[in-house]
């Protein structure tokens, strides 16, 4: 018992690694097995004995008449039948099971990856994004106008929408983006639509018909998650680094291009660097120096006419009030009024700014963003109906061939992908160190390396019924599977330990191989099937749970409860198959010789003529 906690303890060590959001979802969970598993160990070490002297009754005497058969002993009674014909035909069982578990690994390379099952939080956030450099007063009529779309269908029972920056700057929006936040009437009561991403597809159509505005559409907690990983709003991110603001544009309108043609990419943006109307001058040098002007000269005319200098204060009291000139917005908006400007020359002459100077009106970049103290420029993108995993792996091979990265610029791939592929890496690292000490504690109760290894034979077979769970279930591997993986092999183990525990007691006790095998195998049919029973029924709440937050606890309990099935199939079956090749053989019996003949000397039949 004590060995059998502690093995299913270090099957849990594992989680105990896990960092980041990973390692916060998941620390509770092994915090609560293992020491849900150290009380049980106490009671049934200490309590469960001293309780049992007062709730068994002492036997009497008397012969006790024999038990009726039930349906368990018609059930043993069939576990015995077809041992002995897999006993007889092991060669076969053996290699249909090794092409099962070969079959199960191969799998794993088509399988979905994610880091996590997206969660239906029972709501909606609509992102908007309007043309560069619009004013107030429009971009809040658009928000009006988004607003009147949503609140016609009868599932929106409320939208409230936040426009620009808030108070405490906790996020970077200008004035050009918001967020409509919806909240959904029950799926009881839903009429256009049977699904929440039936509702997103409807909405998309019907936004789409608002001109120069583009949506985005997540969930409250995945926008905020998304924003803490990547500083983007979006399941993928690839991040474009580089110097000139141009060449940044122009990359990430080519990677918006390419990601748009992998299949499930919905939603594809990029940063709304570039396209806020700003006014260029362009000072001419040769006539700066025919006139005898400064580029400071032409600096402190504009600073002053546009944005105004302080050239006095007023003073009320106690209160100070400071008093700038500056053009009228009629005059400053007006580039013809500019350039009629007057710069006074060294020698007294009059100019015009636009005889030194040339006044335009181009396109520049609305903001600059930077990270790691580089600029850059984000291309995002939702993921729609596949796998996380293999949309990366297919969006990085169409990026590294379909575009050319000039020196000085290097690409970046961020997302909930980044967790995923960090948590694989710790797992890879730790597991087979926790396997090290699971062997450690096999060695420890069994003292033979061979029987160790044996029981961990058990692991690669419980992989193929959670692997087929997945499967049937159309469920991606995700780090929920990956730790519902890790809970299987802990109960398959045990249920190894269980078996090759009793074989060996009766070996001890003068039983040869084979019937050690058969006894053994049948004497702990009952718990070992208890033990995968009483599993799978405390999983199958999580499977079968439609509840907020189900998406995560889904994937971990399929692994389990697919998983306990063959695990408990290989046990009983593959397990005493391999028994004798990984143990010692029966000692040969001596013989003597009696009148020339040899006669094979039987303990059990000396025993019971003694």
């Amino acid at each position: 018992i004590t060995f059998g906690v502690a093995i299913i303890i270090a099957v849990y060590l594992p989680i105990f690694t896990l960092q980041g959001l990973e390692g916060r979802m998941f620390h509770p969970m092994a915090i609560t097995v293992c020491s849900a598993l150290a009380g049980s160990l106490l009671l049934a070490l200490f309590a469960v004995p001293a309780a049992s002297s007062f709730v068994l009754v002492r036997k009497s005497h008397k012969r006790a008449a024999p038990a009726p058969r039930g349906w368990f002993h018609w059930v043993k009674a069939r576990y015995v039948g077809s041992l002995d014909w897999a006993l007889r035909h092991r060669w076969p069982i053996l290699a249909t099971a090794l092409i099962l578990v070969c079959a199960a690994g191969f799998s794993l390379r088509y399988i979905g990856t994610e880091f996590m099952p997206k969660l239906d939080e029972g709501s909606i956030v609509v992102t908007s994004r309007k043309l560069p450099g619009i004013s107030l007063g429009e971009s809040i009529s658009l928000g009006q106008q988004v607003e009147k779309i949503i609140r016609g269908f009868p599932e929106i029972t409320q939208v409230i929408s936040k426009l620009g920056r808030p108070d405490l700057a906790t996020e970077a929006m200008g004035i050009e983006e918001s967020d409509s936040y919806l909240t959904l009437a029950p799926k009881s009561s839903w009429k256009c639509c049977k699904s929440k991403d039936e509702l997103i597809a409807k909405l998309t159509t019907a936004l789409n018909q608002v001109p120069g505005v583009a949506f985005v559409f997540t969930q409250p907690m995945e926008m905020r998650m998304d924003e803490v990983v990547t500083g983007i709003r979006g399941d993928l991110a690839l991040k474009i680094f580089g110097e000139d603001l141009d060449v940044l544009d122009k990359l990430a309108t080519r990677a918006v291009s390419i990601l748009s043609t992998v299949k499930g990419a919905a939603e594809v943006q990029k940063d709304s660097s570039m396209g806020v109307a700003e006014l260029r001058i362009e000072v001419n040098r040769p006539e700066m120096d025919r006139y005898g002007l400064n580029v400071s000269d032409v600096r402190e005319l504009v600073e002053t006419m546009l944005g105004g200098k302080q050239i006095s204060e007023m003073v009320e009291g106690e209160r100070r009030f400071s008093i700038a000139v500056r053009l009228p917005e009629s005059f400053r908006n007006n580039i013809d009024a500019l350039g009629d400007l007057y710069l006074i020359a060294p020698n007294g002459e009059r100019v015009q700014l636009k005889q030194v100077a040339a006044l335009k009106t181009v396109r520049g970049p609305e903001m600059v963003n930077r990270e790691d103290a580089r600029r850059r420029v984000a291309v995002q993108t939702s993921v729609s109906g596949r796998d996380l995993g293999g949309f990366v792996k297919e969006a990085q091979q169409k990026i590294a061939s379909g575009m050319e990265i000039p020196a000085g610029y290097t690409l970046d791939w961020g997302g909930q992908f980044e967790n995923q592929q960090r948590a694989n890496r710790r797992l890879a690292f730790v597991l087979p160190i926790s396997i090290i000490i699971i062997f450690s504690l096999l060695y420890a109760t069994f003292q033979s390396a061979r029987q160790s290894l044996l029981i961990l034979t058990i692991v690669p077979f419980a992989l193929v019924g959670g692997v087929a769970a997945l499967w049937l279930r159309g469920l991606n591997l995700s780090l929920s599977a990956s730790i519902g993986f890790i809970a299987l092999f802990g109960v398959a183990v045990l249920n190894g330990v269980v078996m090759v525990s009793h074989i060996e007691a009766l070996r001890k006790g003068g039983k040869t191989i084979v019937d050690a095998v058969r006894a053994g195998a049948e004497d702990r049919l009952r718990p070992v099937l208890m033990t995968a029973f009483v599993a799978s029924l405390g999983f199958i709440p999580m499977a079968v749970s439609t509840s907020r937050g189900a998406e995560v606890q889904r994937p971990l309990a399929t692994v389990v409860i697919g998983g306990l099935i063959t695990a408990t199939l290989l046990t009983l079956y593959i397990l005493p198959i391999l028994y004798p090749w990984f143990v010692t053989k029966d000692p040969e019996p001596p013989v003597t010789e009696e009148k020339g003949f040899a006669v094979d000397y039987e303990p059990q039949l000396a025993e019971q003529t003694v």
